[in-house]
């Protein structure tokens, strides 16, 4: 615990290595052992944080997200390309809201998937992949689970 905490100064306060004091403006976001398949799909895996990725508070309020309500997972596979690249790794945001279409990573059956979301009516919603290789899927509402929307990726050049 920092010793500013008690009441002590400032500069004699000590923070643990990947500790962040409450008020210092960032939020660690928990990178997560699971992966997305942008493809034919991936089984989900342990929900278990391995790493952070920290961001600002501010930035975080400006882009209208919380940091409680947000992870990060890896995408594998090429369907997404060239939008989302194998070993990207997106900034999924969980927090309850109405469906509105865009990349979500969804749960179908067992598998997790990183798709562009399109409501179709009746009940149905169409998963799109960026690479025209990929065919639409066409599913039913109770056949899938909409884990959050991705908000943000991070990858290599």
């Amino acid at each position: 615990m920092p010793e500013s905490e008690l009441g002590g100064p400032e500069e004699k306060s000590y923070t643990a290595p990947g500790k962040v004091p409450l008020d210092s403006g960032w939020v660690d976001v928990p990178r997560l052992s699971l992966s997305a398949s942008a493809g034919p799909g991936a089984f989900g895996g342990e929900e278990r944080p391995f790493d952070n990725f920290r961001f600002s508070q501010r930035w975080l309020r400006e882009q209208g997200l919380d940091g409680s309500h947000l992870s990060a997972i890896t995408v594998e596979g090429d369907s997404m390309e060239p939008l989302l690249r194998a070993g990207d790794e997106v900034l999924v945001d969980h927090s309850p809201q109405p469906f509105r279409d865009g990349i979500h990573v969804v749960r179908l059956e067992d598998t997790l998937l990183v798709k562009r979301v399109a409501a179709q009516g009746g009940g149905r919603y169409s998963l799109l992949s960026q690479n025209l290789a990929y065919p639409p899927l066409e599913v039913n509402a109770q056949d899938i689970e909409i884990v959050g929307r991705v908000v943000w990726k991070s990858g290599r050049l």
